[in-house]
């Protein structure tokens, strides 16, 4: 992170900014941003943030500042910008209903441990608690989000608190949150309102790291164990995917395929002879069966939150590679915990680790994962109608550049995205992980566009989730950000619909989406949209889609009754999906033809 170091005391710094020279407490505020590497804000303005607004206004050119149409948009713009470039998201909204709405995308900030920023607006400081318009306390709402969470008290207390939410946000992997009364925004800084003990610039902009190594002795043992392990398996999550070659170099020694959760599919491309893709209910056949039966299981920057798809307690020996030591044994009973960057604690590690001669495990694995590429390859490119929403994940993966940056959405779509849309090594991918929210593929794929404006940024998204901020493909437009959006279009809430379903037993209800013509809406917005719904022309269609210039939209109608099954359907699920049928599925006779005509297509 590039670091400015201040060379001019905040008090006298000037601006010729027509009838505005000195400065304002909202100065301090951005210059304090500035001086620590930011250079893009994504926010809505609002007079509870008109001096922010102003002092944006008048650094235009140190840092950028991105109007969404939404502040949702705003915190998921954020969230996504610091997973891409581990650079600290910043978004801004004003007081009452704007700063409320932050909190989706700053949960999914903190769920999914990345850097944010949200600062928000404040009634005028002498009426907040007097019940005046929008007096929420925001700072007191934010206290589960963030891990830094303070109100502006005076224009002498913002250069410390900016200094210490960026440098909490970093050192954590969290949301911090600064809440700013609109009065104190643009009182001018003088040096007689700092306190006595308040000694001038007594805070730092240095991001200190260290080397995030683990203990000598934990490495040793650790190693002791991954050599004993006749059947290792390595689940490697968003904290490895610095870690690519390493991972590589591990289950090269040690005969141990990588399983990869979702935040986790760029760890290792989807191409290496060491991975079977992901776990869970949308991962694979051959990575649920490296979980059931190995004896050792290496867990390298991932808490993986569905316990149920882990090893069995006592059936492996656990080694835990992690940066925060509460999430040691989170999820699994392991012997040794490396508290430790996950690059750097595995180049510690090999060295230590003996290769082993039989490579059984790991052949098994590989085996699986050619059955299974096959299978996925035949489910991608049936030609009946209406097109499986496989087709067009699978048309899309094999066009999309070496350097893409892919946005997925959660539902079913993010079982396609994990299925049919490998990785591919120098690209990125994402969705919300632990969160697991509907709406930020859109402002996710923005946020990347405006990080990386010569990279190819793709979202992969369906109907019901980009329908909840599809306001915000106007910004790419206003941007003329290059993105690409692919909208899987059923009409229906699938991921709701079969959990209904194949959970519950139960009939679905109130899933069905009224249809939107999404291209239409593109045109409006005065980007380009495409629509296909026949896999013929599916990719000729995404040729010319990707080749467009400027935001562009396809939406893809696909068949609403295709199941994103799990890879290895349990009996529970099986009677509860009857059970469902029985009860009066009003769908019943189409999903069960599909159902069964997706299974005999597997056997023949």
């Amino acid at each position: 992170m590039p670091i400015i170091a201040r060379s001019a005391s905040l008090i006298e710094r000037k601006y010729s900014v027509g009838e505005r020279s000195a400065m304002t407490a909202a100065d301090v505020l951005i210059e304090g941003l500035i001086d620590w590497g930011v250079e893009v804000i994504f926010g809505l303005p609002g007079d509870g943030i008109n001096g922010i607004m102003e002092s944006l206004r008048t650094h235009q050119e140190k840092i950028r500042f991105v109007q969404v149409r939404h502040e949702e948009a705003a915190a998921f713009m954020a969230c996504g910008y610091a997973k891409f470039t581990g650079k600290m998201g910043v978004c801004l909204a004003t007081s009452g209903p704007g700063g409320i709405h932050l909190l989706n995308g700053l949960y999914d900030a903190k769920l999914d441990g990345q850097p944010v920023l949200a600062i928000t607006g404040l009634q005028f400081h002498d009426l907040i608690g007097t019940y005046t318009q929008q007096d929420v306390a925001l700072d007191k709402l934010f206290m589960d989000v963030a891990v830094f969470n303070e109100r502006i008290m005076g224009p002498t207390h913002v250069e410390n608190i900016t200094d210490l939410a960026c440098r909490m946000a970093y050192a954590y992997r969290g949301v911090s949150h600064i809440t700013f009364p609109v009065d104190l925004q643009e009182k001018e800084l003088k040096e007689r309102q700092r306190s006595s003990r308040n000694v001038p610039h007594h805070t730092s902009d240095v991001d200190a790291r260290s080397a995030r190594l683990p203990d000598r002795m934990d490495i040793e043992k650790a190693a002791e164990i991954l050599n004993r392990g006749e059947k290792v398996a390595i689940l490697a999550g968003r904290g490895a995917l610095g870690a690519t070659d390493e991972l590589e170099q591990v289950a090269e020694l040690l005969g141990a395929p990588i399983v990869k959760p979702l935040l986790g599919k760029a760890a290792v491309p989807d191409d290496s002879p060491y991975t079977t893709g992901g776990i869970g209910l949308l991962g694979t056949k051959p990575s649920q069966e490296a979980m059931e039966d190995c004896d050792t299981l290496l867990i390298v920057g991932t808490s993986f939150p569905y316990i149920e798809f882990m090893p069995k307690p006592k059936q492996a020996r656990g080694v835990q590679i992690e940066l925060d030591p509460k999430r040691i044994g989170l999820r699994y009973p392991v012997e040794v915990g490396l508290i430790g960057d996950s690059r750097n604690t595995l180049r510690e590690l090999i060295p230590l680790l003996k290769r082993k001669e039989d490579r059984r495990f790991l052949q098994e694995a590989q085996a699986g994962m050619k059955d299974w590429r096959e299978l996925m390859e035949k489910r991608a490119t049936r030609s009946d109608k209406p097109m499986k929403p496989q087709v067009v994940a699978w048309e899309l993966g094999k066009r999309l550049r070496d350097d893409a940056i892919v946005s997925c959405d959660s539902g079913t779509i993010a079982t396609w995205w994990a299925r049919h849309i490998p990785a591919r090594r120098g690209q990125m991918h994402t969705l919300s992980g632990n969160l697991a929210t509907m709406a930020p593929g859109l402002p996710y794929t923005i946020a990347a566009q405006i990080a990386f404006p010569n990279r190819q940024c793709v979202g992969f998204v369906g109907d019901g989730g980009f329908s909840m901020l599809m306001a915000d493909f106007v910004t790419a437009v206003k941007y003329k950000l290059p993105i690409k959006i692919v909208i899987i279009k059923n009409n229906t809430l699938g991921q709701i619909k079969w959990e209904q379903m194949v959970f519950l037993g139960n009939p679905e209800y109130g899933v069905d989406l009224h249809p939107i013509d999404f291209a239409a809406f593109a045109h409006a917005c005065g980007g380009v949209g495409f629509s296909v719904d026949d896999p013929a022309d599916c990719g000729r269609i995404m040729d010319e889609f990707l080749n467009t210039p400027g935001p562009a939209l396809v939406e893809a109608a696909v068949d609403p009754f295709e199941p994103p099954m799990p890879a290895k359907v349990k009996a529970e699920q099986a009677v509860h999906f009857a059970e469902s049928l029985a009860r009066g599925e009003p769908n019943r006779k189409k999903i069960a033809l599909t159902a069964l005509s997706d299974k005999v297509r597997e056997l023949i």
